[in-house]
């Protein structure tokens, strides 16, 4: 910043500088114009990584998932405390649903609308080049992850909120309108409840008060921060508490000492100044840093930085603009530096998207110096314009390339690895992809392994191998080796326990299984995931159905929305004598929870079956099923069942029973269904013999043996 010296006399509230222009509103129309076109490649760009714990997902879609978004801390509602920003995401699915331009497309406003407020912010500070600022933050590549990534929408949407308290309370220092006041705190609290990372504009308006002024005075300028100190040290301290508690970030790859993080400290902002100056090789995930306060090296940095605010200090005494602008890039990278962990840094230390408003410490600056240069060299306006074009050209052009690594999850990770081989998340989750596409195992599993190689104790990797393993033919003891190597790395996950569990329930170690089940549901009592796998295993234990009844009803009491917990429950009940009723209940509930959940809709049409006077209704529910997953052989045969019962639908019910055989022609219960079917009908009785010998050859049973040979017997 050049220097400012303090003003003799306050302008008069509503000058010019202070009203909004016709200019203003051009402004944006081109920066909204120009950050479109910069970001066209990832506008259709799918859901990546955690976007579907952002993008609001089913059990949160009603009203009571809303209240559940401001009300609840734990990972069962949205995994991180930003009530604002879910909330808008919740607005967002309700207008487009899952359609992922809606989302994108709101990022590239809210982007845009902080540029705009970029410039309305220099303007107010009286620094030239306040619209070549707006610009360069629309379109540098360094923003890139926070606009092309549909989970940044907490930046782009806390910076906004951030940007106009900043601007508001500038215009209150100028004014003294307790309105403005007033308006300034809210909006910083609509910017901490959409992310804590604001915590830092109080300091930032304290350092750009001292640049305007000279000096602080307490009444004039400390007293009314304090407020907003307030609010960013309560929202801190919350955010901290969630991060530990509920995330998880704590253990090994958390336990840096002190002195390691005054190392990580001073070297990050190094880092990411270098990037806004020389943007090349943005990639997703950073190598992970190795901090030791062994190497010398690793001392220059910090040494570095104080030495530069040693040189800025003094400097200050002539101009206080390069410390105010120090101050502020470095301050407002605060929560990001190092100093304190959170979940992020078990992966790496630095990202992007942690320094997409510091970076306005460093752009406005250089914006303003370029524009003083220029004016120095007394450049016509032809050439400040084309010079600015230039520079905006080059950013866009990177914003472009960089935009094209988002416009699917594959290529987000294969550019992550083209950049950083040794990217052991991004070959885990690469991994998982494939292992999800047909015939592509192999190069899942060998991405794995990558994983492994990269980072032995990544205990996900290992949780991922052993899914890789666990239905492959003689692989279930590498399977349970791999989860076993998971729980020793991580003896509190919960899903490295229910995953052994899983395998040894398939190795038939039942007691072993449930073992590992309980040990989740001990680290974790509201896992609904980890009760309902116990409540799985103990039904295969003689004499613990009543238990397993007891896991099915904590799991739904941990959450409310759990169709599968539901389901399940509802085929015990659906079991035991007198309970037919709260079968029935629970497969609504079911439903409710996840309408597209077909068995649930096929399960309570078989239960409804059984319910006299309900067969039109169990018909209905068969239905519904087949219209959520035709393919189902199962369903066309349960609609078959119904149909037989049905005067006159014989046929019909002949119909769906031969559909279900197309889809599995070793169905034997189709089979058998479809011959009773037919020993009704008059001539039928050959096609029901050879469809009743197909069953018996496919499931034997002397019952059904008698069946054949009356039927061999019998006569038309």
């Amino acid at each position: 910043m050049p220097k400012r010296r303090a003003p003799s006399a306050r302008p008069k509230a509503g000058a010019d500088q202070n009203q909004t222009r016709p200019r203003d509103l051009i402004a944006f129309a081109f920066i909204l114009c120009a950050t479109l076109v910069a970001y066209l490649p990832a506008l259709t760009g799918g859901l990546l990584w955690d976007d579907p714990n952002f993008v609001t997902r089913p059990q949160l879609r009603s009203l009571h998932g809303l209240w559940r978004i401001w009300t609840d801390l734990g990972l069962s509602a949205t995994g991180q405390y930003y009530p604002l920003v879910h909330s808008a995401f919740w607005f967002e699915h309700v207008l487009w649903g899952d359609a992922v331009l809606g989302y994108h497309l709101t990022n590239v406003v809210l982007h845009s609308i902080g540029a705009l407020l970029v410039i309305l912010i220099v303007r107010r500070l009286k620094l030239p080049g306040a619209w070549l600022a707006g610009f360069i933050f629309a379109l540098h590549p360094v923003c890139v992850e926070s606009v092309a990534w549909i989970t940044e929408q907490k930046n782009t949407l806390s910076g906004v909120f951030y940007l106009a308290s900043a601007l508001t309370y500038l215009h209150f220092d100028q004014t003294r309108h307790k309105s403005k006041y007033f308006l300034a705190l809210g909006l910083f609290a609509l910017a901490l409840a959409s992310k804590t990372s604001t915590v830092p504009l109080p300091a930032v308006l304290l350092v750009l008060l001292w640049w305007l002024h000279g000096r602080l005075e307490w009444r004039r300028d400390v007293l009314p921060i304090l407020p907003l100190v307030g609010l960013a040290v309560s929202s801190g301290l919350l955010t901290r508490y969630v991060d530990r508690v509920y995330i998880g970030a704590k253990g090994p790859a958390f336990d840096l000492s002190l002195l390691q993080h005054i190392l990580l400290a001073g070297r990050t902002p190094w880092f990411y100044a270098f990037k806004l100056l020389w943007p090349v090789n943005l990639t997703f995930f950073y190598p992970r840093w190795k901090i030791d306060a062994g190497e010398w090296w690793q001392y220059l940095f910090p040494a570095g930085l104080a030495a530069v605010a040693v040189v800025l200090g003094w400097l200050a005494r002539r101009n206080r603009g390069p410390l105010a602008a120090f101050l502020i890039f470095v301050g407002t990278l605060f929560p990001v530096l190092g100093l304190l962990s959170f979940f992020y840094f078990r992966y790496s230390f630095i990202a992007d998207h942690f320094q997409y408003l510091a970076s306005l410490g460093i752009i406005v600056p250089v914006a303003a110096a370029l524009a003083t240069a220029a004016q120095r060299w007394k450049l016509e306006k032809q050439w400040r314009v084309g010079l600015s074009a230039v520079l905006l050209a080059c950013l866009a052009g990177l914003t472009w390339r960089q935009s094209m690594m988002y416009t699917d999850v594959q290529t987000l990770y294969r550019e992550t690895l083209a950049r950083n081989p040794d990217a052991w998340l991004a070959h885990d989750n690469l991994g998982n992809i494939l292992f999800q596409v047909p015939g592509r195992r192999a190069e899942a599993i060998a991405h794995f392994q990558a994983a492994i190689r990269a980072n032995p104790d990544y205990w996900e990797a290992h949780l991922s191998m052993g899914n890789a393993l666990l239905d492959m033919p003689g692989r279930l003891d590498d399977a349970i080796a791999e989860y076993q190597t998971a729980v020793r790395l991580a003896p509190e996950s919960v899903r490295s326990h229910t995953n052994l569990g899983n395998a040894l329930l398939q190795a038939g170690r039942t007691e072993e299984a449930v073992a590992q089940y309980q040990t989740a549901v001990r680290i974790q009592p509201d896992s609904a995931a980890a009760h309902n796998d116990l409540a799985n295993a103990l039904t295969r234990i003689p004499g613990r159905l009543p238990d397993a009844i007891a896991q099915y009803q904590a799991a739904i009491g941990a959450n409310p929305d759990f169709a599968e917990a539901h389901n399940n429950l509802g085929e015990i009940l659906a079991q035991t004598p007198g309970r037919m009723q709260e079968a029935v209940a629970q497969f609504e509930a079911a439903i409710q929870a996840r309408p597209d959940y077909w068995e649930a809709h096929s399960n309570l049409g078989t239960t409804l079956l059984q319910v006299p006077g309900r067969l039109p209704d169990a018909i209905a529910q068969y239905e519904t099923a087949l219209q959520i997953r035709p393919d189902s052989a199962m369903a066309h045969n349960n609609l078959g069942t119904a149909l037989a019962r049905m005067p006159g639908r014989l046929p019909d019910a002949i119909a769906e029973y031969r559909r279900a055989l197309q889809l599995d022609p070793n169905y034997a219960e189709a089979h058998y269904n479809l011959a009773a079917a037919l020993a009704r009908m008059p001539g039928r009785r050959a096609e029901a013999l050879a469809e009743c010998e197909v069953a018996l050859r496919l499931k034997p049973s002397p019952q059904l043996r008698e069946i054949v040979e009356r039927l061999r017997a019998s006569k038309e």
